[in-house]
């Protein structure tokens, strides 16, 4: 068996000195382009800072309440379609202006959970209908759109099956649309199970550094923003003024936000009002939700950009729609610079210069993992978090960022080359407080050693776990090589945190895999406690 080549072996120089120009131009090409992210994410955190005082409030307020209808699309989530009901049902508003639509496309025991619970709301005077289709057409847009058909409202709000919004969202947002140019009111998201585990408190952060400084700066600058799917309200006649809901990209309401506002409409983002929810409490989770809004991200851009671009809107909006819908391509470049490391680091082994390594180094820490840290860390300073806890999570932060780009890279290649997916929901669990006072029909099923039953990631791709895997031990290697090296020792820390990401998606996805393969026998062994 070949010995593997090193940085200190004259036959790595030899084998990519050759290629050192293309090699050495394509590494910094990519730098380049992330350099470029980078600053963005510095604009974004300045934008913000310039208009943190300029709050929106509605213009006027309704003489009369308008009549408002509340849509909840559920699809085999019987471990929170209950709160999730009893939760919309619960909103203030007058009785007789709030029609509920429970739009469930279910196939499981959770359509019954759902019907039962329509039926108690129903008895205690709420206009709740239970809409169920047999064909899922369309995936959530088609069951938006289908509901459309029958709803009663002027203004609709949407609320995916794990959120739980304040009582008096309605009261809070729906004065806003006294402008009559307004089409969509979006609030913040807020985590119920934040402090799960490292990976939730992870997914917390990176959520807040989008809802918290990217959708405040977008809106309060006059640029556009999108709606985020849920957690918010439309104007009906802006969303059939824009042609309606339509299922061609996995980020529905991504595409109709852009086509909406192409037409003229106005968007209003309220980030003081939290509208909680469950973060993905386990990787697989975590990937199938991460890989649906990569991909379903590129297939808005190339379904909408050329036509953004070619619209009459403002330079600003044009490049932040820019911004926007192409930084998913930015999973591709990472995933394209570890691959280019080790070669383009021993094609440059015998030049005498640093200034290569210093470039690296300087250009990795400047504009990226400071550019991130400053992003993230001033979204948690708005919401009050400590300073010294969230510069802790950072490491973990950035690791778990990484380690996700290789799912997502995919997920851009098959947006990229046209290839169609199911819309795939993100399992949920319901782990919070409220759980333990769930009724034994909704809790979640335990599986082998006590631990919460694992639900399914249909989309998840083993080999993909594999080649995270691989890309770790592969890093793990570099960092072997470049220790001890002017040249390439400011890479050492953020090939650790690389090599950190990779390993902790694939090692965990990997193990998560087994759960649910013993889980499976053991449901095959004894069918009475499935």
């Amino acid at each position: 068996m070949p010995e593997l080549l090193t940085l200190a072996d004259s036959q790595a120089t030899a084998l990519f000195e050759p290629y050192r120009v293309p090699l050495t131009a394509a590494y910094i090409a990519v730098l380049s382009v992330v350099a470029v992210y980078g600053l963005h994410r510095y604009f974004l955190v300045w934008t913000w800072r310039r208009h943190q005082r300029d709050v929106h409030r509605p213009e006027q307020r309704f003489a009369e309440h308008p009549r408002v209808t509340v849509q909840l699309p559920v699809f085999n989530e019987g471990q929170v379609v209950q709160r999730a009901i009893d939760a919309v049902c619960k909103l203030e508003w007058p009785k007789d202006k709030l029609q509920v639509q429970i739009l469930d496309d279910s196939t499981d025991d959770s359509l019954e959970i759902a019907r039962v619970r329509v039926e108690y709301w129903r008895a205690r005077g709420v206009d709740v209908v239970h809409i169920h289709r047999t064909d899922r057409t369309g995936f959530k847009a088609g069951a938006l759109a289908n509901g459309l058909k029958s709803a009663t409202g002027e203004f609709v709000a949407l609320f995916d099956a794990d959120f739980v919004p304040p009582t008096n969202f309605l009261k809070r947002t729906i004065h806003h649309f006294t402008d009559a140019k307004l089409a969509v009111v979006q609030t913040r998201w807020d985590h119920l199970n934040r402090e799960d585990s490292a990976l939730t408190r992870a997914q917390a952060i990176l959520l807040d550094g989008h809802f918290v400084i990217e959708h405040t700066a977008r809106n309060r600058s006059g640029r556009w923003f999108n709606f985020s799917g849920t957690g918010g309200v439309w104007r009906v006649a802006a969303i059939e003024d824009a042609g309606g809901w339509e299922h061609d990209t996995l980020t529905e309401d991504m595409d109709l936000s852009y086509r909406a506002q192409l037409n003229g409409w106005d968007f209003r983002y309220l980030p003081h009002i939290a509208c909680p929810a469950e973060l993905p409490p386990e990787v697989n989770a975590f990937k199938s939700q991460q890989h649906r809004w990569t991909k379903g991200t590129v297939q808005t851009m190339l379904k909408l950009l050329p036509r953004i671009l070619r619209a009459k809107a403002p330079f600003k909006c044009k490049l932040e729609a820019c911004f926007h819908l192409t930084h998913p391509l930015v999973y591709l470049l990472i995933n394209v610079f570890v691959l280019l490391f080790f070669p383009t680091i021993a094609a440059n082994a015998d030049q005498q210069s640093t200034m290569f390594g210093v470039l690296f180094g300087f250009t990795m820490f400047g504009l990226g993992a400071l550019s991130a840290g400053v992003y993230y860390t001033t979204s948690q300073r708005i919401l009050g978090k400590p300073l010294g806890a969230t510069l802790f999570q950072m490491p973990v932060l950035l690791a778990v960022g990484v380690g996700i780009a290789l799912n997502n890279a995919i997920a851009c290649l098959e947006a990229l080359v046209g290839h169609r997916s199911d819309f795939i929901r993100t399992p949920k669990y319901n782990r919070t407080e409220a759980a333990a006072r769930q009724s034994v029909a909704t809790a979640a099923p335990v599986g082998p050693g006590g631990l919460a039953r694992l639900i399914p990631v249909p989309s998840l791709k083993r080999w993909v776990v594999l080649v995270e895997i691989a890309l770790g031990v592969y890093l793990l290697w570099c960092i072997v090589q470049a220790w001890g090296d002017v040249r390439t020792a400011l890479s050492l820390p953020f090939l650790f945190i690389f090599a950190a990401g990779y390993l902790y998606v694939g090692l965990s996805s990997a193990w998560l895999s087994v759960r649910c393969w013993m889980e499976s026998r053991e449901i095959a062994a004894t069918p009475e406690a499935a």
